[in-house]
């Protein structure tokens, strides 16, 4: 997550003015299980008639909001079983089962068992991003300012290992490993949301791993990944035919938050490579826009269904918990 340069200044002068705090960015813990509230929200609020975007079909979508200071800061989706995983940018975990109703109901929290760092800063547990290894059930975590990637049990009760590729190390601070996604053929993507690429070419570094990418002895192969000008990998995900989704997000003025989604073909992408997607979802405009960084594919029946969802940072005054649904038919 790269904090907005206005956003982080008009934070920091509302925390300058709260006597009680100490300037450190520890984050709160969970203390209770939160009840969660979903307020339905529009594609477009100046075309309420709005249902499509390219080949995104509006299904609907929910603001998701809870007066527990925990909830929140949320950088990656998992949908599994008519279940939500939301993983925060502190480690922190929250699920739920949610229906046609847009209710969420049987609401668990969680904890990252271990982690890179041993406190409860950002910089301890900054979980950028997260995929499931379909080959196992595992779950592997991305964080930044470690650039390191951890496997963790389908249930997230357990840490398995963990590794920081050497490719990874030079990664920026606040922009390692955004973003992941396994390929049908079983190989591993990892997006840096903002690092350059060594020989000064075009695109951000991302990597390709044959194998386990949490494996000491792995060896991922480079390649660059070209957005959109303005735009930096926030999350990716594989269709079921094979074909990869990359999720970008631009900020600036007077829009402030933007994003774009790519469509990639898989075989373009090899060691070494300038991959390039094709823009194929602006949400931008009059739609409605916000910080996204989680990108999901399910499936319905014979549907193919698109999630997305954005991070409040924490919460933010100007951001939102945002969960939107599309059905894809491209």
């Amino acid at each position: 997550m790269r904090a907005p340069v206005l956003i982080a200044f008009i934070v920091a002068a509302v925390l300058i003015g709260v006597p009680s705090w100490t300037g450190e960015d520890r984050l709160p813990l969970w203390e209770a299980t939160p009840t969660i509230t979903a307020t339905p929200v529009p594609l477009s609020t100046a075309r309420p008639g709005l249902r499509r975007i390219g080949p995104l079909v509006y299904l609907g979508g929910a603001q998701l909001s809870s007066r527990n200071s925990a909830f929140g800061g949320f950088s990656s989706l998992l949908v599994r079983q008519g279940r939500f995983l939301l993983l925060s940018d502190g480690g922190l975990t929250v699920d739920f089962a949610m229906g046609a109703d847009w209710r969420p109901r049987e609401v668990r929290v969680g904890t990252l068992p271990d982690g890179p760092g041993t406190g409860w800063r950002k910089s301890d547990r900054d979980s950028e991003s997260m995929v499931v290894d379909p080959a196992t059930g595992d779950v592997l975590v991305g964080f930044e300012r470690h650039n390191a990637i951890w496997r963790y049990d389908a249930r997230l009760t357990r840490a398995i290992r963990h590794h920081a590729p050497v490719k990874m190390k030079r990664w920026p601070r606040n922009g390692g490993p955004e973003a992941m996604a396994v390929l049908n053929d079983g190989r591993v993507l990892v997006f840096s949301e903002d690092a350059d690429m060594p020989d000064g070419g075009p695109g951000r570094q991302a990597l390709i791993f044959d194998g386990d990418p949490t494996d000491p002895g792995a060896r991922p192969a480079r390649f660059a990944f070209v957005a959109p000008e303005g735009y930096y990998p926030t999350d990716a995900a594989v269709l079921p035919d094979g074909r990869l989704l990359v999720l970008t997000r631009a900020f600036g003025i007077p829009e402030f938050f933007t994003a774009k989604l790519l469509l990639v073909d898989p075989a373009t992408i090899r060691r070494g490579a300038v991959v390039r997607g094709r823009d194929i979802a602006s949400f931008t405009g009059d739609v409605t826009r916000d910080n996204y960084e989680g990108l999901a594919v399910t499936r319905e029946g014979t549907a193919t269904i698109v999630w997305l969802l954005s991070d409040d940072n924490g919460p933010s005054l100007f951001e939102r918990t945002l969960l939107m649904k599309f059905r894809f038919e491209g």
